[in-house]
C-alpha cells in the first residue's frame, strides 16, 4: 500500500486500527509502511537506536517518531536529506512513500556501511515475507537481497 504518513498515526495501536480497517475494506491482507519498516528493522536484528528520513512538517515526524517509540526503538532524531549520517544509530529510515528512495537507499547502505531502510522497499519485502515469497532481488538492499 502506497501510503505512510497516516499509517504512523495513533503509534502502534494507530497502525493496528488503519491495518485492520483496510484490510476490511479490501478483503484481503494488506502490508503499510509502518508496519513494514519495523518489521525490516526487526529482521536485520540487534536495531534499538535509529533515525529517520522524512519529508513531513514536524508535527507529522512527531507522530511517526512516537509509532517507532511504541515499537520498541529509541529515535535519536529525523534527519533532513541533506544532513550527514549519525554515528550513534544502527539505522536509517527513510519514510514518505511518495519519495523515490528505493535505490539511493541501497547505494547510501553501501556507502555508509550502516542499514538504510527506504519505506517503499521495506513494504514490498514485507508483503512478500507475509506470503512466504523468499526470492532474493539485487539492487534494493540488503533487505531484499539477503533477508
Amino acid at each position: 500500500m502506497g501510503m505512510s504518513t497516516i499509517t504512523f498515526y495513533g503509534g502502534d495501536k494507530g497502525a493496528d486500527e488503519f491495518q485492520a480497517k483496510d484490510e476490511t475494506a479490501a478483503n484481503i491482507g494488506v502490508s503499510i509502511g509502518s508496519h513494514s519498516t519495523t518489521a525490516a528493522l526487526r529482521a536485520y536484528g540487534g536495531i534499538e537506536r535509529i533515525a529517520f528520513i522524512s519529508p513531513y512538517f514536524p508535527a507529522a515526524n512527531e507522530r511517526v517518531q512516537k509509532y517507532f517509540e511504541d515499537s520498541g526503538f529509541e529515535v535519536v532524531r529525523d534527519i533532513c536529506l541533506n544532513c550527514p549520517n549519525g554515528p550513534d544509530v544502527d539505522a536509517l529510515v527513510q519514510v514518505g512513500t511518495n519519495l523515490t528512495m528505493a535505490h539511493p537507499a541501497a547505494e547510501a547502505e553501501r556507502s555508509l556501511g550502516k542499514t538504510v531502510i527506504a519505506i517503499n522497499t521495506a513494504t514490498y519485502w514485507n508483503a512478500l515475507s507475509t506470503y512466504d515469497i523468499t526470492d532474493r532481488i539485487s539492487g534494493f538492499g540488503r533487505l531484499l537481497e539477503e533477508s
